[in-house]
């Protein structure tokens, strides 16, 4: 009796084996092209996503902060973005080590990243992205990167980037809203300039579109990877509906879930690649997200400006010779690619400006 229980419970279980092994098959033809997750390209660009939060202009134009130099080498930038309308920070450069175009999106200030996670929870779909039937995307994160000054800003300074070093690839990053705006950025890039070789990573970035939406994304920025960590609060928001897909906000893939496993002071950190849905039950969402203390760390990495100010910046009065600023005191320091960078002395007496 042993025996025929055993030999049932092993056919139950090559049958089970042998139709996941199918669907999975089947999944991945529907898919098409997949991201492949990268852990070293990983803990390069979520540098590069710390630094764009760094405040002193000076240091960050000339990739000498603390998050810059000491940590990346032979990046040269291109263009600093900085929307004091709309509190916002990006910049273009290029890293001689990827041979890569890097363009990075500042996230939201730690400092009102409680407000903005309570307005999130009430936000609807409520703008059609031009051109696709059906897909709709947060109208907030959408206009952060479409009608502000860091859009025509960054596609010119990847204009003249490409003129001085050719066709590159471009890698776009950032960490929270930011994620948000490197996502419409990829997009753009592949849509609306045609943009060969296109990648996208980014760290705690929320949801922001409908399902139709992440499926016409994946398919057009397939290169794409959505990095989240252990319980951050951020990739659970704005809340998904299993039950209404259609009408409700829906990741695009490819998720990998950083989390830990172990007791007491055995510790293994996890990198799970997870399925192509976007929505893996088994990565983020198999847990609740409740946490902002793993929203702004990210491979060890801190990922806010730790400055006080709602949006404080300090710049050295040489530097703003770089710049150009519009009536609503938006401003953008510019250099031309490939020649080199002022000299500054970027000490603490310098007398930097405070803007």
């Amino acid at each position: 009796m042993g025996k025929s229980r055993w030999l049932i419970w092993a056919i139950i279980a090559c049958v089970l084996a042998s139709s996941s092994a199918r669907e999975l098959k089947l999944f991945k033809h529907k898919m098409g092209h997949e991201s492949d997750y990268n852990h070293t390209l990983a803990t390069i660009l979520v540098e590069y996503a710390s630094a764009v939060y760094v405040t002193d202009m000076t240091q960050l134009f000339t990739w000498t902060c603390s998050r810059c130099n000491g940590l990346i080498k032979e990046f040269e930038i291109i263009e600093l973005v900085v929307d004091i309308q709309h509190c916002l920070q990006s910049f273009v450069g290029v890293a001689k080590d990827l041979n890569a175009i890097v363009i990075a999106f500042r996230g939201t200030q730690e400092h009102s990243i409680m407000n903005w996670i309570e307005d999130l929870y009430w936000k609807q779909l409520d703008l059609n992205y031009p051109g696709m039937s059906d897909a709709m995307v947060h109208r907030g994160f959408y206009y952060a990167y479409h009608n502000t000054t860091l859009r025509p800003a960054i596609l010119n300074a990847i204009k003249r980037a490409k003129e001085c070093y050719g066709d590159i690839p471009i890698m776009v990053t950032g960490h929270s809203m930011g994620g948000a705006m490197a996502a419409f950025c990829g997009i753009d890039l592949k849509v609306n300039h045609e943009a060969r070789n296109v990648q996208v990573m980014t760290f705690g970035q929320p949801r922001i579109g409908n399902a139709v939406f992440a499926s016409y994304y994946s398919k057009l920025v397939p290169n794409t990877i959505r990095v989240t960590n252990e319980h951050d609060i951020v990739p659970h928001l704005p809340p998904y509906y299993p039950y209404f897909p259609q009408k409700t906000y829906h990741h695009f893939p490819r998720e990998v879930w950083l989390y830990n496993i172990g007791l007491g002071s055995l510790v293994y950190n996890i990198e799970k690649v997870c399925d192509g849905s976007g929505e893996d039950p088994s990565c983020s969402r198999s847990v609740t997200g409740t946490s902002i203390s793993d929203h702004l760390v990210y491979y060890g990495v801190a990922l806010m400006s730790g400055e006080p100010g709602t949006c404080r910046i300090v710049m050295d009065p040489p530097v703003v010779d770089y710049g150009t600023t519009d009536l609503g005191g938006n401003f953008i320091l510019s250099r031309n690619p490939a020649t080199p960078v002022i000299k500054l002395n970027t000490e603490s007496d310098t007398g930097g400006k405070n803007v």
